[in-house]
This record gives C-alpha cells, structure tokens and sequence, in this order.
C-alpha cells in the first residue's frame, strides 16, 4: 500500500506560499508588513508554478510509461528572488533503455518550455518599455536568443536610453527558458545529461568534463570582473559534487530510432535559443 504523499504536498504548498510572496515582492509588497495583498503576487506564482508542475510531471509520465519508479516531485520553497529552488523527481529504479533515457530526459524540458514560450509571449505583450532612469542596483535578466526574437517581434525594436519593464508573467516565462536550458545542459544526471549520454555512451563523461571546465572558467572570470555571470562557477561546483559520470542503462539496444533522435535535435535546439551566457546581472 502506497504512502499518502505528505512531503510532497507540504512542500507544494510552501512553494506555492513562497512564489506567491516572491510575486508581491515584484509588484512592490511587502507581504511581512501587509500580508492580505500576497495574491498580487498570484501571476508569477501561478505562472511559474504551472512551469514546474508541467516540467516535473513530464518526467513522471515517461517514467511510468517505460517502468521505471520514480517519485512525485518535490518542490523546494526558498527565500529567493523567484521563491523557489525549483523541483526534482527521485528515480527509484534504473532507467532500462536508451529510448527511455531519452524519453524521460527530453519529457520535462520539452512540456515546461512550451508552457515558458506561451508566458513569454503573453508576458511581452502586458510589458511596457519605458525610459532607462537611474538603474543602479537593478536586477536585469540576460536575453537567449529565443527571448530576445519574440521580444522584437512582439514589442518591436528597443531604442537605446529605454528597456522593457516585463510583466509578472514574462519573468516567470524568461525563468521557465532559464530553467529549461539550465537542465538540458548535457552533464553528468541532468535532463541533457539523460540525452547526451544516450547518444554517445561513454563519451558522453569527456563531454562533461569539457562543459564543467568552461562553466568553472566562466566563474572565474566572472569573479576577475571580465564579464559573464558567477552562477557558472557555483553550477560547475554543484555539478562536480553531483556527480559527472552517468550510471549505464541495462539494455543498450542499437540503434536508436530516429524518434528518439529527433527527440534529441530538438531538445538540443530548445538548449540553443534558451541559453543565457549572462542571466542575471545587476547593474551598479
């Protein structure tokens, strides 16, 4: 008999508390002095909870379909500028195949960026560009190449000495890209990781170690003042305690279909046109 699932819900439920407050914030609340106005927080929380659950879930449907056991998600509920540390599901059992590593990897990028692209998009249009006035201290969040396509698209070109002032739901939409690209990054047991691996075996440690050099470099200099974003460090340094290798599947079948390598192409060009070189600076 199954567990009724407490932690899940419990930390759902102060995620959701969290977003909400991380909203209020955004919208000018302080929710410790005037906690009845929380829910002016609601379209981000609302919005990048939804981005989670269809990340998460994703996972949870390819893992059952190809029976593998894994957990609900749990989200993480923290003091932050989004409310949150994101989710996770816990695998329980061993991915069999390369068709379901691919399956299970690609299932939760691809279902959380469709749900990110639709907020990005109604986000950029509720935004407002408006004159760039004494921005010291502000937080500014780095464009991908899809992100800055749909904003020219949608709000045409920015002239210089103006920027756009994004809705609610667009951060919660750029942070949906920002966690779809953080997670296909093709590294030791991330969602790409899953992928990479897949499709190169072995190799796919070589792979790894490259792109753990480079975030680390990045932090680096990032820290020397030469530009980029010090988050790179602190991810290769997660990523290095997390582990690099990828555990073997138990049945290696050969080849791979071609689904499952289109599956690939595109979560490799969602990684593209999602990916932030410098995702959040703050302006001094």
């Amino acid at each position: 008999m199954k567990k009724f699932p407490y932690i899940h819900i419990i930390l759902f439920v102060l995620t959701c508390f969290s977003t909400l407050a991380a909203g209020a914030f955004m919208q000018g609340v302080n929710v410790l002095e005037t906690p009845g106005e929380i829910l002016a927080g609601l379209p981000f929380a609302g919005t990048l909870m939804t981005i989670l659950l269809f990340h998460e879930f994703g996972h949870y449907i390819a893992s059952r379909k190809h029976h593998t056991d894994a957990t609900l998600p749990y989200f993480i509920p923290a003091p932050s500028f989004i409310g949150t540390f994101g989710a996770f599901i816990k695998m329980r059992s061993p991915i069999i195949t390369r068709s379901a590593l691919v399956d299970i990897g690609a299932s939760g990028p691809i279902a959380g960026f469709v749900v990110s692209f639709a907020a990005c998009a109604i986000g950029l249009s509720m935004s407002r560009v408006v004159n760039v006035v004494n921005t010291g201290g502000s937080l500014n969040l780095g464009d991908s190449l899809l992100f800055t396509g749909m904003a020219k698209i949608i709000l045409g070109n920015i002239p210089p000495g103006r920027d756009i002032l994004l809705h609610p739901i667009g951060v919660a939409g750029w942070f949906g890209f920002f966690v779809t690209s953080l997670n296909l990054i093709p590294i030791g047991q991330l969602d790409g990781g899953h992928i990479a691996f897949a499709l190169l075996g072995r190799r796919h440690r070589h792979v790894s170690i490259v792109l753990v050099a480079v975030m680390g470099l990045l932090g680096i200099l990032s820290l020397l003042g030469l530009g980029g974003w010090e988050g790179w460090g602190v991810w290769a340094a997660l990523m290095l305690i997390l582990g690099i290798k990828h555990p073997p599947v138990l049945y290696w079948e050969s080849p791979l279909d071609k689904g499952r390598r289109m599956t690939a192409l595109i979560s490799l060009l969602i990684f593209i046109i999602t990916f932030c070189p410098s995702p959040i600076v703050i302006t001094q």
